[in-house]
């Protein structure tokens, strides 16, 4: 079969090139973008395992939302609302990048497109225009589609009442939620929940999805919401884990287990309550198992996403090993460690802190000042204190003043020149730390390392050849 002559960013742009993409079943493509069949009404992803209709009759879309924006739905078998998100919107600074980051993270259900527009500096009259003209739908639609995921998943995982579920998902009233779910899915809440088709399970366990490890019901529900995290590509776990083993904060992250085998668990302050997340380095398939325990379902999406950015998932592995691969310093590292990541951050003024503070009195203070969990588990006794809570810290009181003011943003929607122009004016914040927290905190991709600040040929993935350089001696 053929299969896409390249996997770059640019790489998609031509209908031929996705078509192609769309006939070998491609699954470098999952989630870069989708497509509809006119025929049959309903969409997919890329590599989805169904007869590959006749070209006349695919339409492509940018984004799941746009898709369903036209009417199509979702397909039974590829699960096309669960796939990795794109890369791009983490390389992309401008106004359609960083709205996506935000939305992910929940912010049109929080604020409303209001409270979107202002974080972003624009009208809400623009954002609509901009991310209609390029996404194929507006903060709305991208914000419902992702509301409609994480019903199902909700349904798929707990014994909530559905009336329950539909609030905890963001919707704003029962109808809007009946009607949403029945639109994308084609089915009711009622029937999407006790669904058990083996086609489904059969695609879930070969692709791996944002989706229920399992339906247990209400008693997994006490036990946390069980999820598999769908990665693009090869996952150099290892490297990852060991990164986390190494930066473990007592009270507020640990890691069990050998290496291998290991279980990152951490605590997570979320919008509406508090949040204890675990994801295990093993898996079977490509995606991540994962457990989450919420004081509060409606932050079932902002904790998804958070460990989604922490864990860097949704990298896109093949055009970074395209693009550093070419370059002869990095070529040997790139072929014997594929897939290694550059991890983020799971709360970004939290990690800029603690870098800033150095980790032995990061745990003093997560010790003594962190905020008791109502229900410790294990070592998960803290979460680490808020910036409002350290503006008196002879060493952090600077940079907390600044984050719990706002004279630094760090959240997914942050103008990272801004912000890294921000950080450089506050005390104690040194050119080599602004950079760290540009890569980890905002999640930047093209961080420039400081052992080869000249290596224009591996935009826009200098952070991973940072990560490259660092984590992989050079093979012998």
């Amino acid at each position: 079969m053929r299969r896409a002559p390249s996997r770059t960013l640019e790489g998609v742009t031509d209908e031929d090139t996705r078509y192609e993409a769309v006939s070998s079943r491609d699954a470098r493509f999952d989630g870069e973008f989708f497509f509809a069949v006119t025929t049959t009404g309903i969409y997919c992803r890329p590599s989805c395992p169904a007869v590959t209709p006749r070209r006349k009759n695919v339409t492509f879309f940018p984004t799941a939302a746009a898709a369903q924006g036209h009417g199509f739905r979702a397909c039974r078998r590829c699960r096309p609302d669960a796939v990795p998100g794109s890369a791009e919107w983490n390389v992309r600074a401008d106004i359609v990048g960083r709205a996506m980051r935000m939305i992910g993270d929940g912010v049109v259900d929080r604020e409303g497109v209001p409270g979107l527009a202002g974080r972003l500096g624009y009208s809400a009259r623009q954002v609509q225009r901009q991310l209609t003209a390029e996404l194929g739908a507006g903060p709305v639609a991208l914000a419902r589609a992702q509301r409609a995921h994480t019903a199902r998943l909700l349904l798929q995982t707990t014994g909530l009442p559905i009336t329950e579920i539909a609030f905890a998902s963001g919707f704003a009233s029962v109808r809007q939620f009946n009607d949403t779910i029945r639109s994308i899915y084609a089915r009711t809440p009622s029937a999407l929940r006790t669904e058990s088709g083996t086609g489904t399970a059969t695609a879930a366990r070969t692709r791996g999805t944002d989706r229920p490890a399992t339906a247990p019901g209400a008693a997994a529900r006490a036990a946390g919401i069980p999820l598999r995290l769908a990665h693009r590509g090869p996952y150099a776990a290892r490297q990852v884990f060991d990164l986390l083993a190494e930066e473990a904060l007592p009270h507020v992250e640990e890691v069990l287990g050998d290496p291998g085998a290991r279980t990152y668990r951490r605590t997570l302050r979320l919008p509406h309550g508090a949040g204890i997340v675990s994801v295990d380095e093993r898996s079977p398939g490509p995606w991540l198992e994962a457990r989450i325990h919420l004081t509060d379902l409606r932050d079932l999406t902002t904790a998804v996403q958070r460990l989604r950015r922490l864990l860097d998932l949704d990298a896109d592995p093949y055009a970074v090993a395209e693009r550093l691969g070419a370059d002869d310093r990095l070529a040997a590292r790139v072929t014997a460690r594929p897939g290694v990541r550059s991890p983020g951050a799971a709360d970004p003024d939290e990690f800029a802190l603690r870098a800033l503070l150095g980790p032995d009195e990061a745990a003093r203070l997560a010790g003594t000042r962190g905020t008791v969990l109502d229900h410790p588990c294990g070592g998960l006794t803290r979460l680490f204190p808020e910036p409002a809570d350290l503006t008196t810290h002879p060493v952090a009181g600077p940079l907390a003043t600044a984050l719990a003011t706002g004279a630094v943003r760090l959240d997914p929607g942050a103008d990272r020149d801004e912000a890294e122009r921000a950080l450089l004016t506050v005390p104690g914040v040194t050119a080599p730390l602004a950079a760290l927290l540009r890569m980890r905190a905002l999640g930047d991709p093209d961080v420039a390392p400081a052992d080869a600040p000249d290596a224009e040929a591996w935009r826009p993935w200098r952070s991973y050849a940072h990560h490259y350089l660092q984590a992989c001696p050079s093979p012998r």
